[in-house]
């Protein structure tokens, strides 16, 4: 199959019309969002949405989260919609936020990994609402990448890993945010499945106390059930090793540096992922620098383009860890789930 790109920089609407009639035929589609690029199918046709799990080699047990391009479709997505909800959605949407509620009777199987409940969210990127809007359904997507790689926030990051598997990739350039949705589970006592932008701070503002689930931050336990997307032990995973030292900023620095040294001495080739806060320390060693501790909004910007590009050139990452405030959680989340929870504290 010949995948084609069209940016929609200059051609959003001839883009846009293409990619609408795809997933109208029940086709797939690949897509920009602020978070990271989605790969798309019309979310009420089974056959099509069985066509992302084949070509991101994604298990079926992992549910997917259905794009709308308004706040009333989920009218007909959710067995009803709670007073939570239009509070969330009136304060977020569009936006980095995913709510999971009990699911209608018109959600297929394959979308929801078999659950009672479906996950919805109405991106803020106009070329998503647009082909939503286009397309006339709301679109089941996951990020647009074989399944445990990298989540792609480029359509190079796309091209790269589903070449060749999907006939579109709407070109939208670099993602805004660089990490997944938030996911908020509003079953019960509302809880944070997975961290995003839309923060647990943040959704505590609005709403009340807001409960983080376990395996935000640790393993799922065998054989539980993932209830959202990226719950999975090892996620977001390139092909190097990558191994999370957490600790002060010089303590890691310091350690990262031992460990440089010896894999290195084993023939390891080894690459840094580092923070502005001790690029000092690095000199005449290879790295390359995430973003600023102070603003871990730019470390997730730059997670995942950061563990591509070290996977082109080495075998092991050695990555500094943060503190989880703010959007230190979602930071956190992704880079522990990268390393198959591979962490030393200094």
């Amino acid at each position: 199959m010949d995948t084609r790109v069209i940016s929609t920089k200059n051609q959003a609407e001839a883009g846009t019309n293409l990619g609408a009639e795809l997933i109208k035929s029940g086709e797939i589609v690949a897509f920009p969002t602020e978070t990271v690029y989605g790969l798309g199918a019309n979310g009420f046709d089974e056959a099509a949405v069985q066509k992302i799990f084949e070509a991101k080699g994604r298990p079926n047990d992992n549910p997917l989260i259905l794009h709308v391009a308004k706040k009333s479709d989920v009218k007909e997505l959710w067995a009803h919609v709670p007073k939570s909800a239009n509070l969330l959605m009136d304060t977020f949407w569009p936006g980095p936020l995913t709510l999971i509620f009990n699911r209608s009777d018109k959600i297929p199987d394959a979308v929801t990994a078999g659950l009672d409940t479906v996950a919805v969210r109405m991106p803020q990127d106009k070329t998503a609402r647009m082909l939503i809007q286009k397309a006339g359904v709301p679109i089941a997507a996951p990020s647009a990448n074989l399944s445990g790689s990298p989540s792609p926030t480029k359509a190079e990051h796309v091209l790269s890993d589903l070449g060749g598997k999907i006939p579109l990739i709407l070109d939208g350039g670099d993602c805004r945010v660089g990490v997944e949705s938030t996911v908020l589970s509003l079953v019960g006592r509302p809880t944070i499945l997975r961290p995003g932008a839309v923060t647990h701070e943040m959704l505590e503002a609005v709403i009340g106390e807001v409960r983080i689930a376990d395996c935000v931050l640790s393993p799922m336990k065998e054989g539980a059930t993932a209830l959202s997307p990226g719950m999975k032990y090892k996620h977001y995973a390139p092909k190097a090793r990558v191994k999370v030292v957490c600790g002060e900023p010089k303590n890691v620095a310091r350690r990262i540096l031992e460990l440089y040294v010896q894999n290195n001495i084993r023939g390891v080739v080894c690459e840094i992922a580092a923070t502005e806060q001790t690029r000092q320390f690095y000199r005449g060693k290879n790295y390359v620098i995430m973003g600023d501790r102070q603003d871990p909004a730019t470390l997730c910007k730059n997670l995942f383009s950061t563990l591509r590009e070290l996977d082109e050139r080495c075998d092991l990452i050695l990555a500094e860890g943060t503190d989880t405030k703010d959007s230190g959680l979602a930071f956190m989340n992704r880079l522990l789930r990268a390393a198959g929870f591979e962490i030393e504290k200094v």
